[in-house]
């Protein structure tokens, strides 16, 4: 079994987007949330911080990471969209990170500042490893936008500072992050410099973590300072939230905090692409399979526990106390994303489209300025854990910023960077992913191609690809047919054709000339979905999807306690396509039953044979878009009525 990786992904910047949900989406990134985001994270100290010539203010522990995801996001719009005024501030930032770099290479603002003496003396707790891996993406990033190299020099001085540090030679520290994010930095840095030392390094981290006696154990007894990481305090199950509990190699249940878990297996697949490591890729396969057939929400959200934000026992899929932050939607897509690169499967894109559309852009508002950290499919005043309101019976809304802003700035590097998922290539074949309206420049073995895409998608199941070539070339062109999609039809130039699909990919071979035009038709009938029976909370449940997006019922929109709502098997459900409603989005309606609340009165229970139900209008609207009007309840799952 080979893992080399097979597919490259196409260029970001060589991806445009022509409106459609995620040009708009992106377009509203660029303008609105990048430069909210810099204020937000100036106005709250964090960038002030950076600077080191400023005494006595607040700094933390993780400060730097939300700043260097903002300077990645930022550097790839500006490498899309060039803007100076958008170049002057991310400079600015890249400046201060690249004047707090200490003679040794080192760079952390926290405890260059508050603790000096204690560098590398608390790995599981205090974040450091994960902030350098956030500080060379964002260095990477900044250097291909702007071509100046002084933010790559320092990071890579870090990177070589931290090799000297870690690892099991004579003298350094058998240690690994706590919070994993540098595994995947290093790969990252390794592909543009050329230097395989940091993926050396990656696989250190990756292969150490685990291994017994447990570092995490062995520092914390080093250590003076009272913390939750002291020894006396950790179990296995702490090891396990840290997915520190045994190698990665033996891995097979994903566990523990999500995010962290999901930046761990896509270095991991990294590493097996680079390397062609197929024990490696095995237990990624392992670990796909855990987080998406048992773990994974409808909406592509995952990691279901408040407590520590990571994953639960199988099927434990509560909905109103979802955590499902929207970073661990993110990370997924970066483990999809990799997956697909190593072995071009349909079922890796359609959970990157599922999280994407529904997990990840329900995250921000359409505004571009209030954000979601969790994300629970139900929304009831009082119960919400994730939506830290339980204690005041709040509804959940979305923020203008977190004290722990790692979401903000994460969508904003994932939005501003979407174009590499639209597409990759082979030699002589280019992959189709995601369907959205635009242009991708392609290179087939040296041979430039250009794919335009003319598409309402995902409102409308219509898609047209345009080929534009230099001359006659001979490619296949591989389209991903969706796992919702249950018919399909394709055209070249208006005469129908048969392509076989494998693994969720149709492909169409031969010689393309320019202005060819290949025509997909993807059904997009209105489906009633069904959870697994071991998922207690959405037993006698159906949820409601249309091609990849995710519909639920939101309070402002029903009369009846949407919580109350049943919907017959037998109703009829009607899709419209509502320009003026949150920004264009096709909703779904219908008619349901609710109780008459007015028989209930005082009373707490009735006989079945006392409670009635009246009929009730259904609208339902995508997950994405819900809490961009009024607050209030919410629901994916209904209530079913079964019979025909």
């Amino acid at each position: 079994m080979t893992a080399q990786r097979r597919l490259t992904p196409a260029a970001f910047e060589d991806v445009q987007f022509d409106g459609g949900v995620l040009g708009t989406r992106r377009e509203t990134n660029r303008t609105v949330s990048l430069m909210d985001q810099y204020t937000k994270c100036k106005s709250s100290g964090r960038i002030d911080a950076l600077d080191l010539t400023k005494k006595g203010i607040p700094r933390h522990r993780f400060w730097d990471s939300d700043v260097a995801k903002w300077v990645e996001a930022a550097s790839y719009s500006l490498s899309t969209h060039p803007d100076k005024r958008l170049a002057a501030k991310v400079n600015e930032v890249a400046d201060l990170f690249v004047a707090a770099q200490q003679p040794d290479g080192y760079i952390n603002s926290y405890f260059t500042a508050e603790e000096p003496e204690n560098r590398w003396t608390n790995l599981a707790g205090m974040h450091e490893l994960y902030q350098a891996g956030h500080m060379m993406e964002a260095a990477v990033a900044h250097q291909k936008a702007t071509g100046r190299r002084e933010f790559l020099d320092a990071v890579r001085k870090f990177a070589d500072y931290i090799g000297t540090v870690f690892g099991r030679g004579k003298g350094r520290k058998r240690g690994y992050p706590g919070h994993q994010e540098i595994e995947l930095a290093l790969v990252k840095l390794y592909r543009v410099t050329g230097e395989k030392r940091y993926l050396t390094l990656s696989k250190y981290f990756v292969d150490e973590r685990g291994r017994k006696p447990f570092y995490f154990y062995e520092e914390a007894a080093k250590r003076e300072k009272e913390d939750h990481y002291n020894r006396e305090n950790m179990g296995l199950q702490d090891y396990a939230i840290l997915q520190a509990d045994r190698p990665v190699r033996e891995m097979s249940d994903a566990r523990g905090h999500a995010v962290r878990a999901l930046y761990l297996y896509s270095a991991m697949a990294d590493l097996a692409g680079e390397t062609d490591d197929a024990e490696l890729l095995g237990a990624c396969r392992r670990l796909w399979e855990s987080v998406t057939k048992r773990q994974m929400y409808l909406t592509g959200g995952v990691g279901q526990q408040r407590v520590f934000e990571g994953f639960d026992v199988d099927f434990s899929l509560a909905n109103d106390t979802a955590y499902a932050e929207t970073c661990a939607a993110i990370s997924l897509i970066f483990f999809a994303h990799r997956m697909l690169q190593i072995d071009p499967r349909g079922e890796y894109a359609d959970v990157m489209e599922r999280a994407l559309y529904n997990g990840v852009l329900s995250g921000v508002s359409l505004d571009g300025e209030k954000y979601f950290y969790a994300n629970p499919l139900a929304v009831r005043a009082g119960v919400n854990m994730a939506a830290h309101h339980a204690d005041t019976g709040k509804l959940y809304e979305r923020a203008a910023w977190f004290g722990c802003a790692c979401c903000p700035s994460n969508l904003g590097r994932l939005l501003a960077s979407l174009g590499q998922y639209v597409y990759s290539t082979e030699p002589k074949a280019a992959w189709v992913h995601l369907y959205a309206a635009g242009s991708g420049k392609l290179d087939l073995a040296g041979k430039a191609v250009t794919l335009r895409q003319k598409t309402h998608y995902p409102w409308d199941e219509k898609i047209r690809i345009t080929v534009n070539v230099d001359a006659p070339t001979n490619f296949a062109l591989h389209l991903r047919i969706p796992g919702w999609c249950r018919k399909h039809n394709l055209k070249v130039n208006g005469r129908g054709i048969q392509a076989a699909v494998t693994k969720g990919y149709a492909a169409v071979q031969r010689a393309w000339r320019d202005g060819d035009v290949l025509e997909l038709t993807l059904s997009m009938p209105i489906e009633r979905i069904v959870a697994h029976p071991q998922v207690a909370s959405d037993g006698g449940k159906v949820a409601l999807q249309r091609g990849p997006i995710v519909y639920c019922l939101e309070q402002c929109d029903h009369n009846a306690n949407v919580h109350g709502i049943l919907l017959p098997d037998s109703a009829k459900l009607t899709a419209r396509y509502e320009k003026d409603l949150l920004g264009g989005c096709v909703t779904i309606s219908g008619k349901g039953v609710a109780p008459v609340t007015a028989e209930w009165k005082q009373a707490l229970y009735h006989r079945a044979d006392e409670a009635s139900l009246k009929p009730t209008n259904i609208k339902a609207v995508p997950y994405a878009l819900w809490c961009n009007r009024t607050p209030g309840y919410m629901t994916v799952w209904i209530s079913r009525i079964p019979g025909k």
